[in-house]
């Protein structure tokens, strides 16, 4: 017999996955060209042709120990200086390689950070809507998911909910922006405002209460949007990172976790989080793209097609009448459903043969997510299916 806790997890799944295989399905059934699949945040942009190059390189001219053999918990020490140096001359910081630990993805970086730092019954606070797995990360470390309400006004931060839901169990706040699956980007104010708040929540309870910024979208924004780098505001700050968006490498897990030099008892704190790293199964980020990205470090991919869909489909669905805050950034966008039930329209939508993920999986339920980073062809493709819903919720 299986834990408890998987069996609970198996049991829900993801409704993510879930769509994405019922869209394989579909498609096997109605014609991939007939299926408008936009449930996985799977990045349809080519990899930069550097990264390839680089990769057919490093496995042409480089001897196999050296690329394939085992390294450090916390990844090589050249890649870890690069990425590094890439960041102090992005952000004004002044790291070193020994203020990174190389990832498997940001959802490895992420699990790093937690299994450093939390203990059974701390709680982490989360704000709705959020990526949902942030539950199975909270839960593999027995720590205590509390979440703060949705701003449902532009989706930024609620700071007098979150100051409401820390207490003196609170070990942790984690952040995503840009968001998944709002889009919204925080501004620098309010990152102010929050790290102030941090700080006098430390001092009043009497130990560390720990940021954790989740950036796999830093690099996708639009209208001159920027991403403030949350480390330069609060000293005790993680952030995860991931190079699956930027350069459109999901499937090769690479990414990294940077502690913040001015973060309490660091030296400590680097190497609890370098020997996570190991004891959690990944041992070290895969070697072949630790590598790579220590040569293209600095590159990014192409997001026009990105800002075309995103421009489509906002015009498109708000003259249908669908209701959205408009995306500052991802390539996700988050509508409210024209029922309170969601999972009504979600499944309405199959009708058409648009695949979308209800909002409840977010924390967020009467809302849904679109993922448009898809061919302009999936997009135009849908739109008649979506004037159609709105017709059949009476929305024009």
């Amino acid at each position: 017999m299986i834990s408890q806790k998987m069996q609970d997890l198996a049991k829900n799944g993801s409704a993510i996955r879930a769509m994405f295989e019922e869209g394989k399905k579909m498609a096997a059934q109605f014609g991939k060209d007939n299926v408008y699949d936009f449930s996985l945040g799977n990045p349809c942009t080519p990899t930069p042709d550097s990264v390839r190059t680089a990769a057919i390189d490093l496995l042409n001219n480089t001897d196999t120990l050296t690329l394939h053999g085992y390294m450090s918990n916390a990844g090589y020490e050249d890649v870890r200086e690069a990425v590094a140096k890439s960041i102090n001359s992005r952000f004004g910081m002044d790291y070193t390689a020994a203020n990174l630990v190389m990832c498997v993805g940001a959802g490895g970086a992420l699990n790093v950070a937690l299994k450093t730092v939390i203990n059974r019954g701390d709680e982490i606070v989360l704000q709705a809507p959020y990526f949902g797995e942030y539950n199975n990360y909270i839960n593999n470390f027995d720590g205590v998911r509390v979440v703060a309400e949705p701003n449902y006004d532009d989706f930024s931060l609620n700071l007098p909910d979150i100051e409401k839901k820390i207490g003196p169990k609170t070990k942790a706040v984690i952040i995503n922006s840009p968001n998944n699956p709002t889009g919204a980007v925080y501004s620098e104010e309010q990152i102010k405002e929050l790290a102030d708040l941090l700080d006098r929540k430390q001092k009043e309870y009497g130990h560390e209460i720990y940021l954790i910024s989740d950036e796999p979208y830093r690099e996708i924004v639009y209208d001159g949007h920027t991403v403030p780098y949350l480390p330069k505001y609060y000293a005790n700050t993680f952030v995860g990172y991931s190079y699956s968006k930027s350069l459109s490498l999901p499937g090769e897990r690479i990414g990294f976790l940077v502690i913040n030099s001015a973060m309490t008892d660091f030296e400590e704190v680097a190497q609890a989080a370098s020997t996570a790293n190991r004891i959690l199964g990944y041992v070290n980020a895969p070697s072949l793209f630790q590598k790579v990205i220590g040569r293209c470090v600095d590159e990014t991919t192409d997001i026009s097609l990105y800002k075309r869909n995103l421009a489509v489909l906002y015009d498109e669905l708000t003259r249908d009448g669908y209701q959205m805050v408009k995306p500052q950034g991802t390539f996700y966008m988050f509508p409210k459903s024209p029922v309170a039930d969601e999972r009504i329209f979600t499944e309405a939508a199959k009708k058409y043969h648009i695949l979308i993920v209800p909002g409840f999986t977010f924390a967020c339920p009467g809302y849904f997510r679109l993922a448009f980073c898809v061919s302009e062809k999936t997009v135009d493709g849908s739109l008649e299916g979506f004037r159609s819903l709105a017709k059949d919720f009476g929305m024009i």
